[in-house]
């Protein structure tokens, strides 16, 4: 599978298939491309569909600097350039929609024709003016030093909790595979800088067509109501909950996923 270089220091690998409008899909912390292996098939027939690893994720380059939603949004631009892709549909799952949202800060909408973000919330982090998020400071520390000493168990313990039905016991071999690829300091250093970042105030920056998806379970680890605001907050964007899905609403639904990106990108 291919690897482009970005820098000097870091190539990232990426998979594809189809040609036509390209859509790039960016993953979560600790997870991978891989994630989008029911979405690549499915779109590239009529469009250019790209899942790649960020920095330090999967078979990227695990290099020691760079690990900030900043660099992560540079990264993306430097692989777009590199790629020479153009009226690209930028799809952020989960802390992918932060390395989005930081691109929007930081570039506008350059090169840029539609995004999707799914799943996520304006932040993970309870701050005193925003109880909808996952994490408060001991809990985070604590996780954070999990991940140095036993990070696998976390892994194990962590995945079944992104799903609404079980998952089949080697799909979750795969996920705990690929979340093992990076190194524990990463995985401490990408959990803290995704977990501390507040883009509230920055959701407006988004000028694209929009489409937000949240799972739609009950109880679920990221209430629904926070990636609502996200919905309420992109003039003119669209929402959609799928009632079936936890968090990974592209493997949970799939065929409900792919026909409404399919759709959506086929209305720009």
């Amino acid at each position: 599978m291919p690897k482009i270089l970005i820098d000097d220091q870091v190539e990232l690998y990426y998979d594809e298939s189809g040609t036509g409008r390209p859509i790039v899909f960016v993953h979560g912390v600790w997870m991978s491309g891989r994630y989008f292996h029911k979405q690549l098939p499915a779109l590239g027939k009529n469009h250019h569909a790209i899942a790649l690893d960020l920095r330090g994720h999967g078979q990227s380059s695990h290099a020691e600097n760079g690990h900030t939603m900043v660099g992560y949004a540079r990264d993306l631009l430097a692989f777009l350039a590199a790629k020479g892709l153009k009226d690209v549909v930028l799809a952020g799952w989960s802390m992918g929609c932060m390395v989005i949202w930081d691109y929007f800060k930081l570039f506008g909408d350059e090169n840029v024709a539609a995004a999707i973000f799914v799943d996520q919330s304006p932040s993970d982090f309870k701050w005193p003016d925003w109880d909808l998020g996952i994490f408060d400071l001991a809990a985070l520390v604590h996780l954070m030093s999990e991940v140095q000493t036993g990070r696998e168990k976390i892994y194990r313990d962590f995945i079944p909790m992104l799903f609404k039905a079980p998952q089949a016991a080697e799909d979750v071999e795969w996920m705990v595979a690929e979340c093992m690829r990076m190194p524990a300091s990463i995985a401490s250093a990408v959990l803290f800088g995704q977990t501390m970042q507040d883009y509230r105030a920055d959701l407006a920056k988004v000028t694209v067509p929009t489409l937000v998806i949240a799972g739609g379970m009950a109880n679920k680890m990221l209430p629904t109501e926070s990636v609502k605001y996200v919905h309420e907050n992109i003039t003119g964007s669209r929402f959609s909950v799928y009632d079936e899905s936890n968090h990974c609403p592209f493997l949970e639904e799939p065929k409900r996923f792919n026909r409404e990106v399919e759709a959506f990108i086929d209305a720009l």
